[in-house]
Protein backbone atom coordinates (compact mmCIF):
# COMPACT_ATOMS: atom_id res chain seq x y z
CA UNK A 1 0.00 0.00 0.00
CA UNK A 2 1.16 2.98 -0.95
CA UNK A 3 0.88 6.58 -1.52
CA UNK A 4 1.24 7.78 -5.28
CA UNK A 5 1.73 11.43 -6.65
CA UNK A 6 0.85 12.20 -10.50
CA UNK A 7 0.32 15.68 -12.04
CA UNK A 8 -3.02 15.82 -11.05
CA UNK A 9 -3.52 13.47 -7.51
CA UNK A 10 -1.59 12.43 -4.34
CA UNK A 11 -3.64 9.92 -2.15
CA UNK A 12 -3.01 6.46 -0.55
CA UNK A 13 -2.36 3.56 -2.48
CA UNK A 14 -1.89 0.04 -2.96
CA UNK A 15 0.06 -0.98 -5.52
CA UNK A 16 1.42 -4.66 -6.61
CA UNK A 17 5.28 -4.25 -7.80
CA UNK A 18 5.15 -4.87 -11.54
CA UNK A 19 6.83 -1.89 -13.94
CA UNK A 20 3.99 0.00 -15.36
CA UNK A 21 4.55 -0.61 -18.97
CA UNK A 22 3.14 1.16 -22.17
CA UNK A 23 1.85 -1.08 -24.70
CA UNK A 24 1.97 -0.40 -28.25
CA UNK A 25 -1.48 0.16 -29.92
CA UNK A 26 -3.40 -2.85 -31.13
CA UNK A 27 -0.86 -5.22 -29.06
CA UNK A 28 -3.32 -5.56 -25.81
CA UNK A 29 -6.28 -7.55 -25.59
CA UNK A 30 -8.15 -8.88 -22.80
CA UNK A 31 -10.13 -11.24 -25.33
CA UNK A 32 -8.03 -13.25 -27.66
CA UNK A 33 -6.54 -17.53 -28.06
CA UNK A 34 -5.06 -18.70 -25.27
CA UNK A 35 -1.47 -17.66 -26.60
CA UNK A 36 -2.30 -14.07 -25.85
CA UNK A 37 -2.83 -14.99 -22.36
CA UNK A 38 0.78 -13.44 -21.28
CA UNK A 39 0.02 -10.21 -22.98
CA UNK A 40 -2.20 -9.23 -20.55
CA UNK A 41 0.20 -8.67 -18.07
CA UNK A 42 0.90 -5.23 -19.70
CA UNK A 43 -3.23 -4.93 -19.24
CA UNK A 44 -2.85 -5.17 -16.03
CA UNK A 45 -0.51 -2.59 -15.24
CA UNK A 46 -2.68 0.33 -16.95
CA UNK A 47 -5.88 1.70 -15.65
CA UNK A 48 -8.59 -1.18 -14.74
CA UNK A 49 -11.52 -1.61 -17.47
CA UNK A 50 -14.22 -3.90 -17.19
CA UNK A 51 -15.28 -5.91 -20.29
CA UNK A 52 -18.64 -9.15 -20.36
CA UNK A 53 -17.64 -12.21 -21.14
CA UNK A 54 -20.56 -14.17 -22.69
CA UNK A 55 -19.94 -18.03 -22.87
CA UNK A 56 -23.66 -19.12 -23.45
CA UNK A 57 -25.12 -21.53 -23.69
CA UNK A 58 -21.92 -23.49 -22.48
CA UNK A 59 -21.99 -21.67 -19.39
CA UNK A 60 -22.96 -18.04 -17.33
CA UNK A 61 -20.72 -15.43 -18.17
CA UNK A 62 -18.69 -13.10 -16.20
CA UNK A 63 -17.15 -9.93 -15.56
CA UNK A 64 -13.57 -9.08 -17.12
CA UNK A 65 -11.96 -6.57 -14.07
CA UNK A 66 -8.40 -6.09 -15.59
CA UNK A 67 -5.57 -2.93 -14.55
CA UNK A 68 -4.87 -0.91 -11.69
CA UNK A 69 -7.61 1.07 -10.10
CA UNK A 70 -7.51 4.11 -10.36
CA UNK A 71 -9.65 7.87 -9.17
CA UNK A 72 -11.85 7.08 -12.67
CA UNK A 73 -12.79 3.14 -11.60
CA UNK A 74 -15.43 3.38 -9.86
CA UNK A 75 -16.93 5.80 -12.28
CA UNK A 76 -15.70 3.47 -15.62
CA UNK A 77 -17.88 0.52 -13.50
CA UNK A 78 -20.76 2.64 -13.15
CA UNK A 79 -20.56 3.40 -17.04
CA UNK A 80 -20.10 -0.35 -17.65
CA UNK A 81 -23.04 -1.81 -15.44
CA UNK A 82 -25.31 0.75 -16.76
CA UNK A 83 -28.06 -1.26 -18.78
CA UNK A 84 -26.56 -4.69 -17.63
CA UNK A 85 -27.94 -7.06 -14.84
CA UNK A 86 -24.95 -7.77 -12.61
CA UNK A 87 -26.53 -9.38 -9.70
CA UNK A 88 -24.58 -11.95 -8.66
CA UNK A 89 -22.38 -12.03 -11.44
CA UNK A 90 -18.83 -13.24 -11.26
CA UNK A 91 -15.69 -10.35 -11.48
CA UNK A 92 -12.58 -12.10 -12.25
CA UNK A 93 -9.65 -9.83 -11.38
CA UNK A 94 -6.32 -9.44 -12.71
CA UNK A 95 -4.74 -6.24 -11.15
CA UNK A 96 -1.09 -4.83 -10.08
CA UNK A 97 -3.35 -2.80 -7.39
CA UNK A 98 -4.67 0.82 -6.83
CA UNK A 99 -5.97 3.60 -5.00
CA UNK A 100 -6.92 2.61 -1.88
CA UNK A 101 -9.92 4.36 -0.96
CA UNK A 102 -11.36 3.86 -4.41
CA UNK A 103 -10.57 0.10 -4.48
CA UNK A 104 -12.76 0.52 -0.96
CA UNK A 105 -15.74 2.11 -3.18
CA UNK A 106 -15.28 -0.45 -5.98
CA UNK A 107 -15.45 -2.89 -3.05
CA UNK A 108 -18.33 -2.10 -1.76
CA UNK A 109 -20.12 -1.54 -4.83
CA UNK A 110 -19.19 -5.40 -6.15
CA UNK A 111 -20.71 -6.23 -2.40
CA UNK A 112 -23.61 -4.47 -3.12
CA UNK A 113 -24.18 -6.19 -6.53
CA UNK A 114 -23.80 -9.52 -4.69
CA UNK A 115 -21.37 -10.91 -6.78
CA UNK A 116 -18.81 -13.81 -6.49
CA UNK A 117 -15.01 -13.60 -7.32
CA UNK A 118 -12.11 -15.20 -7.98
CA UNK A 119 -8.52 -14.70 -10.18
CA UNK A 120 -7.90 -15.17 -13.67
CA UNK A 121 -7.10 -14.03 -17.54
CA UNK A 122 -10.01 -13.98 -19.39
CA UNK A 123 -9.28 -15.22 -22.96
CA UNK A 124 -11.19 -17.05 -25.78
CA UNK A 125 -9.51 -20.31 -27.73
CA UNK A 126 -10.34 -21.08 -31.21
CA UNK A 127 -11.88 -24.54 -31.45
CA UNK A 128 -13.93 -26.69 -34.32
CA UNK A 129 -16.90 -25.85 -32.69
CA UNK A 130 -15.98 -21.92 -32.69
CA UNK A 131 -14.66 -19.34 -30.82
CA UNK A 132 -14.76 -20.77 -26.77
CA UNK A 133 -14.19 -18.34 -23.90
CA UNK A 134 -12.35 -19.63 -20.70
CA UNK A 135 -10.56 -18.49 -18.22
CA UNK A 136 -6.80 -19.32 -17.32
CA UNK A 137 -6.09 -19.47 -13.90
CA UNK A 138 -2.17 -17.96 -13.57
CA UNK A 139 -2.76 -14.80 -13.07
CA UNK A 140 -1.95 -11.84 -10.20
CA UNK A 141 -4.25 -10.35 -8.12
CA UNK A 142 -1.54 -8.40 -5.73
CA UNK A 143 -2.60 -5.05 -3.00
CA UNK A 144 -5.43 -3.56 -3.69
CA UNK A 145 -6.41 -6.22 -5.91
CA UNK A 146 -6.73 -8.38 -2.83
CA UNK A 147 -9.10 -6.40 -0.95
CA UNK A 148 -11.53 -6.31 -4.28
CA UNK A 149 -11.27 -10.20 -4.47
CA UNK A 150 -12.37 -9.90 -0.68
CA UNK A 151 -15.47 -8.51 -1.88
CA UNK A 152 -16.54 -11.48 -3.66
CA UNK A 153 -20.08 -12.95 -1.58
CA UNK A 154 -17.86 -16.23 -2.74
CA UNK A 155 -14.40 -16.30 -3.46
CA UNK A 156 -12.22 -18.94 -5.63
CA UNK A 157 -8.83 -18.33 -5.96
CA UNK A 158 -7.24 -20.89 -8.65
CA UNK A 159 -4.02 -22.85 -7.75
CA UNK A 160 -2.20 -21.20 -10.14
CA UNK A 161 -3.15 -17.93 -9.73
CA UNK A 162 -0.57 -15.22 -7.38
CA UNK A 163 -2.37 -13.62 -4.63
CA UNK A 164 0.05 -10.93 -2.82
CA UNK A 165 -0.14 -8.33 -0.44
CA UNK A 166 2.67 -5.68 1.05
CA UNK A 167 2.21 -2.42 3.54
CA UNK A 168 1.02 1.34 2.86
CA UNK A 169 4.03 3.68 2.19
CA UNK A 170 4.36 6.88 0.46
CA UNK A 171 4.59 6.53 -3.10
CA UNK A 172 6.81 9.34 -4.00
CA UNK A 173 9.39 8.27 -1.35
CA UNK A 174 9.19 4.06 -2.35
CA UNK A 175 12.14 4.34 -4.23
CA UNK A 176 14.61 5.09 -1.23
CA UNK A 177 11.54 4.29 1.99
CA UNK A 178 14.16 4.11 4.42
CA UNK A 179 16.25 6.92 3.64
CA UNK A 180 12.89 9.57 3.05
CA UNK A 181 12.32 11.61 5.84
CA UNK A 182 7.80 11.50 6.72
CA UNK A 183 5.91 13.80 8.49
CA UNK A 184 3.48 13.66 11.30
CA UNK A 185 0.96 14.48 8.75
CA UNK A 186 2.14 11.35 6.55
CA UNK A 187 1.99 9.31 9.45
CA UNK A 188 -1.19 10.46 10.51
CA UNK A 189 -2.49 10.11 7.01
CA UNK A 190 -1.45 6.56 6.93
CA UNK A 191 -3.02 5.49 9.94
CA UNK A 192 -6.44 7.08 9.31
CA UNK A 193 -6.24 4.90 5.41
CA UNK A 194 -5.14 1.71 7.26
CA UNK A 195 -8.60 2.35 9.57
CA UNK A 196 -10.20 3.03 6.30
CA UNK A 197 -9.30 -0.36 5.21
CA UNK A 198 -9.55 -2.87 8.79
CA UNK A 199 -13.10 -1.63 8.81
CA UNK A 200 -13.73 -2.28 4.83
CA UNK A 201 -11.76 -5.93 5.53
CA UNK A 202 -14.23 -6.57 8.40
CA UNK A 203 -17.14 -5.42 6.68
CA UNK A 204 -16.70 -8.27 4.11
CA UNK A 205 -15.82 -10.88 5.59
CA UNK A 206 -11.78 -10.70 6.00
CA UNK A 207 -9.64 -12.04 9.00
CA UNK A 208 -7.33 -9.70 10.81
CA UNK A 209 -4.22 -12.06 9.69
CA UNK A 210 -4.91 -10.63 6.24
CA UNK A 211 -4.32 -7.19 7.35
CA UNK A 212 -0.98 -8.38 9.65
CA UNK A 213 0.14 -9.90 6.78
CA UNK A 214 0.13 -6.93 4.56
CA UNK A 215 1.55 -4.50 7.23
CA UNK A 216 4.34 -7.10 7.77
CA UNK A 217 5.62 -6.79 4.55
CA UNK A 218 7.36 -3.02 4.02
CA UNK A 219 8.35 -1.50 0.30
CA UNK A 220 11.60 -2.74 0.13
CA UNK A 221 10.80 -6.55 0.41
CA UNK A 222 9.24 -8.42 -2.62
CA UNK A 223 5.78 -8.78 -2.00
CA UNK A 224 4.66 -11.99 -0.09
CA UNK A 225 2.31 -14.15 -2.05
CA UNK A 226 -0.48 -15.99 0.39
CA UNK A 227 -0.19 -19.45 0.00
CA UNK A 228 -3.21 -21.69 0.31
CA UNK A 229 -3.34 -21.99 3.94
CA UNK A 230 -3.40 -18.59 4.53
CA UNK A 231 -5.48 -17.88 1.78
CA UNK A 232 -7.87 -19.14 3.89
CA UNK A 233 -6.44 -18.40 7.31
CA UNK A 234 -7.81 -14.91 5.89
CA UNK A 235 -11.33 -15.98 4.97
CA UNK A 236 -9.99 -14.80 1.04
CA UNK A 237 -10.82 -17.98 -0.05
CA UNK A 238 -14.29 -19.56 0.65
CA UNK A 239 -15.13 -22.13 -1.79
CA UNK A 240 -12.46 -25.15 -3.17
CA UNK A 241 -15.44 -25.33 -6.35
CA UNK A 242 -14.91 -23.13 -9.67
CA UNK A 243 -18.37 -23.84 -10.04
CA UNK A 244 -19.59 -21.91 -6.81
CA UNK A 245 -18.25 -19.03 -9.11
CA UNK A 246 -18.71 -19.85 -12.84
CA UNK A 247 -21.65 -22.16 -13.01
CA UNK A 248 -21.95 -24.10 -16.40
CA UNK A 249 -24.29 -26.34 -17.69
CA UNK A 250 -22.54 -28.55 -20.08
CA UNK A 251 -19.21 -30.39 -19.69
CA UNK A 252 -17.65 -27.22 -21.25
CA UNK A 253 -14.64 -26.24 -18.52
CA UNK A 254 -14.95 -22.58 -18.47
CA UNK A 255 -11.24 -22.70 -15.65
CA UNK A 256 -8.53 -24.77 -17.44
CA UNK A 257 -6.76 -25.79 -14.46
CA UNK A 258 -2.98 -25.83 -14.31
CA UNK A 259 -0.09 -27.99 -12.20
CA UNK A 260 -0.04 -26.09 -8.57
CA UNK A 261 2.95 -24.73 -7.14
CA UNK A 262 3.94 -24.80 -4.16
CA UNK A 263 3.66 -21.49 -2.03
CA UNK A 264 5.48 -20.68 1.21
CA UNK A 265 3.61 -19.05 4.21
CA UNK A 266 4.48 -16.24 5.92
CA UNK A 267 2.54 -15.54 9.18
CA UNK A 268 1.30 -19.62 9.29
CA UNK A 269 4.94 -20.86 9.32
CA UNK A 270 6.06 -18.45 11.62
CA UNK A 271 3.23 -19.52 14.59
CA UNK A 272 3.83 -23.25 13.89
CA UNK A 273 7.89 -23.58 13.32
CA UNK A 274 8.79 -20.14 15.08
CA UNK A 275 10.68 -19.07 12.17
CA UNK A 276 10.62 -17.32 8.90
CA UNK A 277 11.16 -18.82 5.66
CA UNK A 278 12.14 -17.51 2.42
CA UNK A 279 9.97 -14.83 0.40
CA UNK A 280 8.27 -15.85 -2.41
CA UNK A 281 8.39 -15.29 -6.53
CA UNK A 282 10.95 -11.85 -6.43
CA UNK A 283 8.74 -8.57 -8.20
CA UNK A 284 9.57 -5.84 -10.08
CA UNK A 285 9.22 -2.37 -8.99
CA UNK A 286 5.81 -0.52 -9.69
CA UNK A 287 6.23 2.65 -11.15
CA UNK A 288 3.29 4.58 -9.47
CA UNK A 289 3.95 8.44 -10.22
CA UNK A 290 3.01 8.11 -13.86
CA UNK A 291 -0.33 6.60 -13.24
CA UNK A 292 -3.20 9.45 -11.89
CA UNK A 293 -5.06 7.29 -8.65
CA UNK A 294 -7.41 7.52 -6.30
CA UNK A 295 -7.55 11.14 -3.35
CA UNK A 296 -7.85 14.80 -4.02
CA UNK A 297 -5.75 17.30 -6.36
CA UNK A 298 -3.41 18.94 -3.92
CA UNK A 299 -0.22 20.81 -3.55
CA UNK A 300 0.81 18.67 -0.22
CA UNK A 301 -0.91 15.13 1.10
CA UNK A 302 -4.07 15.94 1.79
CA UNK A 303 -6.56 12.91 3.53
CA UNK A 304 -7.52 10.54 0.88
CA UNK A 305 -11.41 10.10 -0.56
Amino acid sequence: MRFVTSLRFRGLTLLGAAALCIALPGSVATLGNSAQAGVTLEERKLPMHFKWVACQPNCKGWVSAVGIVTADSPKDFEDFARGRQLGGATIVLDSSGGSVNDSITLGRRFRGLGASTTVGVSVVNQTPQGDRPSVVPEAYCESMCVFLLLSGKTRYVPEDAHVRVHQIWMGDRADDAKAASYTAQDMMIVERDIGRLAKYTFEMGGAGDLLSLALSVPPWEDLHELSPTELRLTNIVTTDAVADVLPRDTASVPVAELKSKPTQDRFVSNTVEGNALPQATKSTKTAEATVPTGGVAAAAPVPAK
